[in-house]
């Protein structure tokens, strides 16, 4: 087992990667009451064309499968793992990402016995054609509960926009028409070929022993046996660097519109220290333009134009990264331009001052610190980190590097007009 200290953040990381595969991670924390737990499988909604395990071609499944697995990993033979953990003083959860797939606990007592049961569960996949067929009502409903949100359809409308080929444009959840296909036989397929232990990782963060622990869950994996490891080949469409679609508007029963601009980055192969500096520079762009504290906001807000809901999101996982700016408007087609008109401004070399750029470092820092004395955050985003070659602890020594240059030339070079666009949620027509 190894350990790794990280002074600065007063924090100390164990690992071990199993016979099996399986890597995991124990963070202790002395002082705490809770423990939170979670079992994630490097897997999401865009990973719907791969080669299963142990075959030689390429595999389309229809799109939400990765959610439906989740959802149905539940249910079992001798009834739901839900109650297993209720009754057990647990609260149990997951959820599907473009992605990751996560099961997770949070508990005070019964650690042990907890971590066996998500383990376990997650461990031992059943389904049958009857189950299946009742989820796709209960999912459908679900999907339709989302397309009746107009916070969820403006996001989803906008990716939409911007991608032409990219499984990202399609909802986590997929359609109630993707969803009719699936059978007992996909899910096992991706089961299979997506949730074998090198695939996948545990992570243990709370008041807890790590020698214990660790060899807790090494008894309880050497008393299974896997398949051989096969490294998953995914496949994704080739996708230009330009936006899809410039402009969608959506009619929908609401009083005040809706809008969001996107602003789609070119895809770099890009992992560890380098990503994250890539992360990094576009979030502190964000937060330089269109911060609380930056001009454009303090305008735009006293002018009308925005209000408490407007916001900003950068989001990079595997073969996409994006920015979405934006929020209710009275007038969308003006706080689209405005929006626009900041980031070509950027592109350049304006509003980005080295007295910006250090508000907007310390705010991320300061909010970077005060999350890492979240269990429940740690739990949430130390997998994210790893899947993509990075240490959650890591994240504000190398905050502390960043220099404004690196944001200016970020701006520079990420920043195309063609690969603008925006979605507005509007009132529908009234008789």
């Amino acid at each position: 087992m190894e350990k790794t200290v990280f002074d600065q953040m007063n924090e100390t990381v164990y690992h071990e990667k199993l016979t099996n595969g399986l890597n995991v991670y124990i963070v202790p924390k002395k002082g705490f009451n809770k423990t939170y737990v979670t079992f994630t499988t490097n897997y999401g909604s865009i990973d719907n064309d791969f080669i299963p395990n142990g075959e030689k071609e390429f595999l389309h499944v229809p799109d939400g499968i990765a959610h439906f697995l989740e959802h149905k990993m539940f249910e079992k033979e001798d009834g739901d793992v839900f109650q297993k953990f209720s009754s057990q003083g647990a609260s149990a959860n997951a959820f599907t990402s473009f992605t990751r797939t996560a099961y997770l606990f949070s508990a005070t007592s019964n650690v042990k016995e907890n971590t066996e049961t998500l383990i376990d569960f997650v461990q031992a996949p059943y389904f049958t054609e009857q189950t299946v067929e009742k989820e796709k009502g209960i999912i459908g409903q679900e999907i339709r509960m989302y397309d009746d949100n107009p916070d969820w359809r403006v996001y989803f409308g906008l990716i939409e926009n911007l991608y032409k080929n990219h499984p990202v444009k399609i909802d986590i959840a997929g359609t109630v028409e993707s969803i009719a296909d699936i059978t007992k036989d996909h899910l096992y397929t991706c089961y299979k070929t997506f949730y074998h232990p090198v695939n996948m990782t545990l992570f243990i963060v709370g008041p807890v022993d790590p020698e214990e622990m660790m060899a807790f869950v090494r008894e309880n994996q050497d008393k299974k046996s896997f398949p051989d490891p096969i490294p998953v080949e995914r496949r994704f469409p080739e996708e230009q660097n330009e936006s899809a679609v410039k402009h969608r508007s959506i009619k929908m029963s609401v009083k005040t519109p809706k809008c969001e601009v996107g602003l789609k980055f070119p895809v770099l192969d890009l992992q560890g220290a380098e990503k994250l500096k890539y992360e990094f520079a576009a979030e502190l762009l964000l937060e330089i333009l269109f911060g609380k504290s930056a001009p454009f906001y303090e305008k735009a807000y006293n002018s009308g134009i925005i209000d408490e809901t407007f916001g900003f999101d950068y989001t990079g996982e595997r073969g996409f990264s994006f920015a979405i700016i934006g929020g209710d408007s009275e007038k969308p087609e003006k706080l689209s331009e405005q929006i626009k008109n900041q980031l070509l401004e950027a592109k350049k070399g304006k509003h980005i001052t080295e007295e910006a750029f250090e508000r907007a470092r310390k705010k991320k820092i300061g909010a970077a610190l005060r999350a890492l004395n979240s269990p429940e955050f740690i739990a949430n985003q130390f997998t994210r980190y790893q899947f993509n070659g990075l240490n959650l602890f890591e994240t504000v020594p190398l905050l502390e590097t960043l220099k404004v240059e690196d944001v200016i030339e970020f701006a520079q070079k990420q920043i195309d007009e063609n690969s603008f666009s925006s979605c507005f949620v509007e009132p529908k027509e009234t008789a």
